[in-house]
C-alpha cells in the first residue's frame, strides 16, 4: 500500500555549502521513527529513493539529503571540490544535530552505504536499524582486491575529470560496476545523462570511496555495524554475492538478501520490491527489540 507522505524540500547554509535537502513527512503514521537514507555517487537523493518511499511503512519521517558536490547541494563558490567520506560523514552528522534527530534508522547505497556505515561507526546508539544496497567497499572478500577494484574506478575518475569525453569515463564506471547488466538503449542513456549532470562531483565521490578504500580498515568498520539488511543486485557478480552470504553465515546482526533481475541500479530497478523486504525486515527486527527512545 502506498504511504501518504508531504514532501519538504529545505536547505542548510555551512561555511563552504549549501546542504539541499527533502523531509517526506507522513502526519498520519502513529510511528515516531524516522530514516535517513544517503544515495550513491553521481545520482541525487531524490532519483534513487522517491520510488521506494512511497512504499515504506514504518516511518513517520524520512529524510533524503543531496549529499557534497551532487544533486543540487552546491559549493558557496560555484565550483568542484575534491573531498573525503569522512568530510560527507560531517555534513550528514551536522544536518542530523542541525534538525534535531537524535535517533535514526539509517539507509544507505553505494557511496551512501559507505557514509551509513562511518556514521554507524561514529555513533552506534544513534543509528538503529541499518540497510545498505550494495554498499561502498564490500565488492569482495578480499580487501587488496577492493582496492585494485577501485584502480578501475580511478580511472574512470580521471577520464571524466579530463572533460574530453564524459559518456566515455561513465561508461568505464558502468561497466566496472554492472558488468552483467543488461542494458536497454533508454535506460543506459538516462543513466549516463544523470551522471553526467555533475561530472566532476561524481569523479570527487568516485575518488573519495578510493581514497577510504586505501586507508579505513574495513574488518573494524565491519565489526562496528549492527542490525544490517543488505541488498545485491542478483545479477553482481558472484564474489559480491558470495562475501555478503559470508557475512550473514557468521553474523546475526548480517541480513542479505539478493534482488533478481537487478545490477548494481537495483535501487532505480526494482524498488518497490526492496520497500516490501525492508518492511518485512524491519517489522522482524521490530518484534526482537525493546521499545527504543527515538525522538529524544
Amino acid at each position: 500500500m502506498k504511504q501518504h507522505f508531504h514532501l519538504q524540500t529545505e536547505q542548510l547554509v555551512t561555511d563552504d555549502q549549501i546542504i539541499r535537502y527533502r523531509i517526506y513527512r507522513n502526519k498520519y503514521h502513529p510511528s515516531p521513527r524516522r530514516l535517513l537514507m544517503l544515495h550513491g555517487a553521481g545520482v541525487a537523493g531524490q532519483f534513487t529513493w522517491e520510488a521506494m518511499i512511497e512504499h515504506l511503512t514504518h516511518w513517520s519521517e524520512i529524510l533524503v539529503p543531496d549529499l557534497r558536490g551532487m544533486g543540487e547541494t552546491q559549493y558557496l563558490d560555484g565550483n568542484e571540490h575534491s573531498y573525503t567520506a569522512e568530510e560527507v560523514l560531517g555534513d550528514v552528522i551536522g544536518l542530523l544535530d542541525q534538525l534535531g534527530w537524535w535517533a535514526v534508522d539509517l539507509a544507505g547505497y553505494s557511496f551512501g552505504g559507505l557514509i551509513s556505515m562511518l556514521l554507524k561507526a561514529e555513533y552506534p546508539a544513534r543509528v538503529h536499524k541499518q540497510i545498505l544496497l550494495e554498499p561502498a567497499l564490500l565488492d569482495r572478500a578480499s580487501v587488496a582486491e577492493v582496492v585494485g577494484l577501485r584502480d578501475n574506478y580511478s580511472a574512470a575518475a580521471q577520464v571524466l575529470r579530463d572533460g574530453k569525453d564524459a559518456e566515455a569515463g561513465v561508461m568505464m564506471f558502468l561497466d566496472t560496476i554492472s558488468p552483467n547488466r543488461v542494458p536497454s538503449p533508454k535506460s543506459e542513456q538516462m543513466i549516463i545523462e544523470r551522471l553526467n549532470h555533475r561530472a566532476l562531483g561524481f569523479a570527487n565521490a568516485l575518488d573519495a570511496v578510493t581514497e577510504a578504500s586505501k586507508r579505513l580498515d574495513r574488518e573494524l568498520l565491519l565489526t562496528q555495524q549492527a542490525n544490517v539488511s543488505c541488498f545485491i543486485g542478483g545479477r553482481s557478480v558472484q564474489a559480491m554475492h558470495d562475501y555478503h552470504l559470508h557475512l550473514a553465515h557468521h553474523s546475526d546482526n548480517w541480513n542479505y538478501h539478493s534482488v533478481k533481475g537487478c545490477d548494481h541500479s537495483l535501487p532505480f530497478q526494482k524498488p518497490r520490491q526492496i520497500a516490501r523486504l525492508i518492511n518485512e525486515d524491519m517489522a522482524q527486527y521490530l518484534d526482537r527489540k525493546p521499545v527504543e527512545s527515538l525522538t529524544e
